[in-house]
């Protein structure tokens, strides 16, 4: 019976022993496992799985700051974030797209573009200032201007697809700043005054005439909306906008009229707003900061 006793302690022993060192093993495993695999650095916002670090995050946030003391702009902490949000998701979404598509920057392209930006700055002394003085490393610039030109690629693609002809619309407009005047210009109208008479004397230097204009250019919907909801000849009911009374009346329309270059550029930016408003509402966007 004792020397059963003591062979079951001795086998104990022994597989105690095999545990303990099964538990090292797998520890020294896991510790190696660890080391090899590199930790992620801190992220501000993850879109479609790309990730933007915080240090790119808060960096984007210096030269915000510069460019508000050289504009005399200050914007709230909120207004900040919000803009450079909008900013980097909207050129990961672009520069996603445009890898979808097929186009990447390679190293070649890419360091024909940096040689490019050193020889307009002055040489290289010189552009190393501006990385310094603009909050870049280098690595963090070369990683920013790859993306920034695999979105311009997008951009280009998204704004070649605006026609240059459309809709438009010939319209001139009286704008005062009280409902009293204005309900006084809209009788003489009815009573037949002549509409660019009346617009003169509002305005000397451009009797009102807002040129042609297709949907989408002016800024005050409600304009917009009323001119074209009217025939050539026809003027508007009055209109309050934050920015006044208006009466506009249509001077002539065109079913296909060529775009100005104003115009034609205010329609490819919110071309460019309009996909990436689309895209972002379809995406996986984890905002983290």
């Amino acid at each position: 019976m004792k020397k059963y006793i003591f062979s079951l302690l001795i086998l104990s022993l022994i597989i105690l022993l095999i545990s303990a060192c099964t538990q090292k093993e797998q520890e020294q495993q896991a510790a190696t496992v660890a080391a090899a695999t590199p930790t992620e650095e801190p992220m501000a916002v993850r879109v479609n799985g790309t990730g933007i670090t915080i240090v790119e995050f808060q960096n984007e946030q210096l030269r915000l700051k510069d460019a508000q003391i050289t504009l005399a702009k200050e914007l709230s902490e909120e207004e900040q974030v919000d803009l450079i949000l909008s900013e980097l998701v909207g050129q990961v979404l672009l520069a996603q797209a445009a890898n979808n598509e097929g186009y990447f920057v390679d190293e070649a392209a890419l360091q024909t573009r940096i040689d490019e930006l050193i020889a307009e700055v002055g040489g290289a002394e010189q552009f190393m200032t501006w990385l310094q003085a603009n909050h870049y490393d280098e690595t963090g610039f070369r990683q920013t201007l790859s993306r920034q030109m695999a979105a311009a690629w997008m951009r280009d693609k998204i704004t070649s697809a605006v026609p240059t002809t459309t809709e438009q619309i010939h319209a001139r407009q009286i704008l005062v700043s009280d409902r009293a005047t204005a309900d006084s210009l809209y009788q003489q109208l009815q009573a037949g005054t002549d509409f660019a008479t009346l617009a003169e004397n509002y305005d000397s230097l451009t009797g009102g005439d807002l040129g042609w204009f297709p949907r989408g250019y002016l800024y005050v919907q409600a304009v917009e909306d009323a001119a074209f909801s009217l025939s050539a000849g026809q003027y508007s009911t009055v209109i309050e906008t934050d920015y006044g009374f208006h009466i506009i009346q249509v001077i002539e329309r065109s079913e296909s009229q060529p775009l100005s270059a104003e115009a034609l550029h205010v329609l490819q930016e919110q071309a460019v707003q309009d996909w990436i408003d689309a895209h972002w509402a379809s995406s996986t966007i984890e905002v983290l900061v």
